[in-house]
C-alpha cells in the first residue's frame, strides 16, 4: 500500500509539474546548466549512485500531428527512504542533423517520507516532443545528497511510407516541451483572406469511449480536443459555434456562439462539472430520457439558425443507445442547406463497428461520417471536410445567379 501511494504521489508530481524547457536568457547565450550536470550530460557513461531504471518510449505521432516522445523511470523506494526528498532531473535532447540546437529540460520532484522498510517501486515519467529526425537524448536524475542517476539513448521520430503527405505541426529537426494544459488558449491563426471564412458549429460529446467509465480519461480527451483544436486551427473557418455536452449527463455542458476563436480554458473548466458515475433519480423513471435529450439538442442546433453556418460538426466516440432518434422529429427539422459531419472517435473500431444513434442521425440529412481512430484519420477527415464545404458554398452561389 506504501509503494502504490508514492508512486501516485510521484506520478501526480510529473503531471503537474511536468517538463520544463530551460530557454536561455537570450538567443546568443546558452541555456544556463549547473557544471556539475552538464559533465555528467557530456560523459555519455551511465551511473547508477542512486539506482533506478529508464526505459525510453519509442516517438509515436499523436492526435495534434507531432511526435511525442518520453521515458518511465522506475526507482526502488528503498532508495527514497527516509525524511523528505526533492528528485531533480535534467535532460538534453540533440538533434543528430543538428547538433548546435540541442535544447534542456528540468524537472523537480517532492519525494515525501519514506519509511526504512518501504517495498516496491516508485514510477516516474516523461514526455517531449519532436518533429522527424535523430535524436540523442542524455538524461540524468540527483536527489538532495547528490547521488546520480543517468542514462542516454537515440530515438527516431519517423512517418511511415503512407503518411508522408500527412502535414506535422512541428518541423523536421524541432524539439519542444509537451503541452501540459489540454484547454490553454489558441495561437492566433492565419485566416484565409482571399474567401470568406467558413462559420462551423461544432457539437461535442465529451464522454468516454467506455460508456460505464466514472471518468473521462485523459486520452480520451486529448482525441477530443485535438479534434476541436484541428477545426480551430484551420485557416478556412473564420467564426465558430461550439456546444459541449454529455450523453450521459445528457446535459449541455458550455456554449460559445458566433466567434472569432474557442474559449479553451472556458471550455476546460466547464467539464470540471462532469459527474460521471452518478445517475439523476429524475432521469431513472425516463424509458428513453437519453433519446429524447439527443432529439432534442439535434433539433435545436440544426433548425434555421440565426448565424447561419457553413457546415455542422458532431464528434464524439459512439453512442449506443436503445431507441434511436425518430425520423418523424428529423423531418420536422425542415431543409437543412449545409453539409453535416460526424467525426465519430472509435479507438478500436474492429471492437464496435456498428453505426451508432448520431450516426443514424447524421445519414438522414445526407451527411458524411469519418471514424477517427488514428492522427492519420482526422488529417483526411479535415481535409475532406473543408473540400465539402468548399463545393457547397460554391453551388449556393451558382444557385444564387441562376435564380436572378
Amino acid at each position: 500500500m506504501r509503494s502504490t501511494l508514492l508512486a501516485a504521489l510521484l506520478t501526480a508530481a510529473t503531471i503537474g509539474n511536468g517538463q520544463v524547457l530551460i530557454k536561455p536568457a537570450s538567443a546568443s547565450e546558452p541555456a544556463r546548466i549547473l557544471p556539475s550536470d552538464l559533465t555528467i550530460l557530456d560523459a555519455g557513461e551511465p551511473r547508477h549512485d542512486l539506482e533506478c531504471t529508464v526505459t525510453p518510449e519509442k516517438a509515436q505521432v499523436g492526435f495534434d500531428l507531432r511526435f511525442h516522445a518520453g521515458y518511465d523511470v522506475s526507482v526502488p523506494l528503498r532508495e527514497l527512504s527516509g525524511n523528505e526528498n526533492m528528485l531533480s532531473i535534467v535532460f538534453r535532447v540533440t538533434p543528430e542533423n543538428h547538433p548546435d540546437e540541442a535544447l534542456y529540460f528540468t524537472q523537480h520532484v517532492h519525494v515525501p517520507a519514506v519509511d526504512d522498510d518501504a517495498a516496491g517501486d516508485a514510477m516516474l515519467q516523461g514526455s517531449f516532443d519532436l518533429g522527424e529526425g535523430t535524436y540523442h537524448v542524455a538524461w540524468m536524475m540527483r536527489d538532495r545528497s547528490e547521488r546520480v542517476c543517468s542514462s542516454y539513448w537515440d530515438t527516431t521520430a519517423e512517418l511511415l511510407p503512407k503518411d508522408h503527405d500527412m502535414p506535422l505541426t512541428l518541423g523536421p529537426g524541432g524539439i519542444d516541451q509537451s503541452a501540459g494544459e489540454q484547454f490553454q488558449e489558441e495561437p492566433p491563426v492565419h485566416r484565409v483572406s482571399s474567401v470568406a471564412p467558413f462559420n462551423v458549429k461544432l457539437l461535442v460529446n465529451f464522454a468516454p469511449q467506455d460508456g460505464l467509465s466514472a471518468a473521462l480519461p485523459p486520452v480520451d480527451t486529448m482525441a477530443l480536443m485535438s479534434i476541436v483544436r484541428s477545426v480551430a486551427r484551420d485557416p478556412h473557418f473564420g467564426r465558430f459555434s461550439i456546444v459541449a455536452f454529455n450523453m450521459q449527463e445528457q446535459k449541455v455542458m458550455y456554449r460559445q456562439e458566433n466567434v472569432d476563436c474557442i474559449d479553451f480554458p472556458a471550455l476546460g473548466q466547464a467539464l470540471t462539472s462532469l459527474k460521471l458515475g452518478t445517475v439523476d433519480v429524475k432521469k431513472l423513471g425516463e424509458k428513453h430520457g437519453d433519446t429524447e435529450f439527443l432529439t432534442g439538442l439535434i433539433r435545436k442546433e440544426l433548425e434555421s439558425d440565426r448565424n447561419h453556418p457553413d457546415a455542422v460538426i458532431f464528434a464524439g466516440p459512439k453512442v449506443m443507445l436503445d431507441a434511436n432518434v425518430p425520423q418523424d422529429s428529423l423531418k420536422d427539422v425542415g431543409n437543412v442547406s449545409f453539409p453535416v459531419f460526424y467525426m465519430n472517435y472509435n479507438a478500436n473500431p474492429q471492437a464496435m463497428p456498428w453505426k451508432d444513434s448520431i450516426s443514424r442521425a447524421v445519414k438522414f440529412f445526407r451527411g458524411y461520417e469519418y471514424t477517427i481512430s488514428k492522427p492519420r484519420d482526422l488529417w483526411y477527415a479535415m481535409s475532406d471536410v473543408v473540400s465539402r464545404i468548399v463545393k457547397s458554398r460554391n453551388e449556393k452561389t451558382v444557385s444564387a445567379i441562376s435564380s436572378r
